[in-house]
């Protein structure tokens, strides 16, 4: 079955010491409600920063990413229904759905 990454993007409206334990516990149970379809839980990350040809730059950009999970679904249609589910859509933020190329590496 094919496989998505989902990368998260914070949105302007998540304040992590206050909107952080009820996420959590929203986060669990969507997890949880994806049984098989959860590949790689991935992780939140904090503040980034960009290594390009003009040097290093703070803090992602104007969309920066929050962090990543990796499902399979049978289609790209079928993970983007999945990522509408997450709660990180419900505090502000976005969710980037993207194919595994399947390259050999």
């Amino acid at each position: 079955m094919p496989k998505f990454v989902l990368a998260y993007h914070t949105g302007p409206s998540f304040n992590p010491p206050a909107d952080g334990p009820k996420h959590m516990e929203d986060w669990k149970a969507w997890m949880a409600g994806l049984g098989e379809a959860a590949v790689d839980p991935g992780l939140a990350v904090g503040p980034s920063k960009t290594v390009g040809t003009d040097g290093v730059t703070d803090g992602g950009g104007t969309n920066p990413l929050a962090g990543y999970t990796v499902i399979q679904a049978d289609t790209i249609d079928a993970a983007i229904e999945i990522a509408a589910t997450c709660p990180h859509i419900a505090l502000g933020g976005t969710i980037e759905v993207a194919p595994d190329m399947e390259l050999p590496m």
